[in-house]
């Protein structure tokens, strides 16, 4: 089944959680999620750390972030 990627900026509008309030839970500056949402990289841990504060499992990194195994 294939799905298309959602950015995690939707999700975190969708769940009406600001910059801030996201930052706080996944341990990260209001400057690094700014950044990625804007399109910019990120290591792995923070993308982990993003993904687990949004509700979601590791496993659907490539849903909201895009990135393959391959």
């Amino acid at each position: 089944m294939k799905h298309s990627k959602i950015s995690f900026k939707e999700i975190r509008e969708k769940q009406m959680i600001s910059v801030a309030e996201l930052a706080r839970k996944a341990g990260v500056s209001t400057q690094t999620i700014t950044r990625i949402e804007s399109g910019g990289t990120c290591r792995m841990d923070t993308m982990r750390k993003i993904i687990l504060a949004l509700g979601y499992t590791v496993e659907d990194k490539d849903l909201i972030f895009g990135v393959s195994d391959k």
